[in-house]
């Protein structure tokens, strides 16, 4: 039994990861090179992100610049940015694409907070999907006579105690990432 809330304990943990990693693409007025992390370009024939068709930098607080490696993929690149929805217009100097951040109006802000609570959202059902199935496992434990009555009981509560600790987390980086992208 204690495979499998180690088991959902990882499942969890790699939610909230990813969570962490869908926050890190949502601008809040100052550069980041995870910016790009989600972007996708057509290169070759196939999908690849960004940092595999060039070198993301910060130079400045407010400014990301990109040395695409292949000139003929700078126009790709490009369109990835535009289509990207992140609401930067590029800059193109021969393979170098600088991307000034814009002022972020009230209006974006507040379509970004609601981008960053559809990720929490989503982070939360994935993680009652993993404690559905964690019981159902500790169910079927239970039925097979693996485990008695009571150690169902006992799984079952550990179980919801790391959910509900798992969820308590999704909501504070929720939280803080909200406030980062609402304060001016």
């Amino acid at each position: 039994m204690k495979d499998l809330q180690q088991n959902i304990e990882s499942k969890m943990s790699k939610a909230l990861e990813s969570l962490k990693k869908d926050f890190a693409s949502i601008r809040t007025g100052r550069a980041s090179s995870t910016m790009l992390d989600h972007i996708v370009v057509t290169a070759y024939g196939s999908k690849m992100p960004i940092s595999q068709v060039a070198t993301v930098s910060v130079p400045e607080a407010r400014m990301l610049s990109l040395q695409v490696w292949d000139r003929s993929m700078v126009k790709d690149v490009e369109r990835a940015i535009i289509d990207s929805q992140l609401g930067i217009n590029p800059i193109t100097e021969g393979q170098t694409i600088r991307l000034p951040m814009p002022d972020l109006t009230e209006e974006r802000r507040r379509e970004l907070a609601k981008m960053a609570a559809k990720y929490a959202e989503a982070t939360k059902v994935s993680m009652r999907n993993i404690r559905r199935d964690g019981m159902d496992t500790l169910k079927k434990m239970e039925k097979d006579s693996d485990i008695s009555e009571d150690d169902y009981h006992r799984g079952a509560d550990e179980i919801q105690k790391l959910t509900d600790s798992f969820t308590k987390k999704s909501d504070e980086l929720f939280l803080q990432k909200e406030k980062d992208i609402m304060q001016i």
